[in-house]
Order: structure tokens, then sequence, then C-alpha cells
């Protein structure tokens, strides 16, 4: 069994749902050693999160961000951590909604993702800084 494990940091981008899949395969070239094994992403932040879905038509992400911003709004008089602004406490809720890692099964030295499949970093924060996750890849 071998293991990999990279930490990287990801540009700043704005409120919104992004593809990274290839700044995580680029990120940990070794994935090509494995034949069979699983990656796991995991993300360090509580007002950002992580998820797999469609990477062709950008407007299945404008419609997750109206989702949830429909779902979970700013401005909430309920709201008591408000520390930051009004998208604070909503940025962790749909980070916890979301989660904090995806796992990726890897087959002959690639991320078995589907072919519409990619993998999201979600941005809840209005102006969202630099994130940091750990990949970790292992298999044999």
């Amino acid at each position: 069994m071998k293991i990999f494990q990279q930490a990287i940091q990801l540009r700043e981008r704005k409120r919104g749902f992004h593809l990274i899949t290839n700044e995580i395969t680029h990120a940990l070239p070794q994935i090509a050693e494995l034949q069979a094994g699983m990656c796991q992403v995991f993300i360090k932040h509580t007002s950002a999160s992580l998820t797999i879905n469609e990477n062709a038509d950008p407007t299945v992400r404008q419609d997750f961000e109206m989702y949830f911003n429909k779902t979970v709004p700013e401005n909430d008089p309920d709201y008591r951590h408000d520390d930051e602004g009004p998208d604070d406490m909503p940025a962790h809720l749909k980070a916890a909604m979301l989660g904090s890692s995806v796992t990726i099964p890897i087959t002959n030295g690639r991320l078995a993702l589907g072919t519409w499949q990619g993998i999201y970093l979600c941005e809840h924060r209005n102006d969202g800084e630099a994130r940091k996750l750990v990949i970790t890849a292992w298999g044999a």
C-alpha cells in the first residue's frame, strides 16, 4: 500500500461554486502511481465546503448558489452569530449541509469521477479567503 498526502492553498474566490478538480489532480500527481485506491480531499475551514457534481454546464453551479441562498438566507433576525457580517452564520450552515470532505475512488491512476462530475469548492462567504485543503491518496 502506498499513501500520498499534500496540503495546498487555493486562491481567493468570490462566493459561489467553483470547479477545482484540475487543481486537485495537479497538486497530487502521485495518484497516477495507484492502480486502485481512494482519494480524500478535506477543507480546513468552517465557512466553505466541498461537493461533487456537474462539471460541464456552469448554470448548474449558478443554480446551486441560488438554491443555497434561498434555503439559508442572510440577515435572519434569529441568527446570534454574526461576528463577521450577515454572511457569517449562513456560511457555516451551508458548509455543514454540504460537508468538509469528498472521497473519490482511484482506478488505473486516475480519479474515477463520472463523465460529468467535478469537485467543487463551495465558497459561502461574499469575499472568500484563500482556502487550505489536505489531499490524501492511498492504494496499490
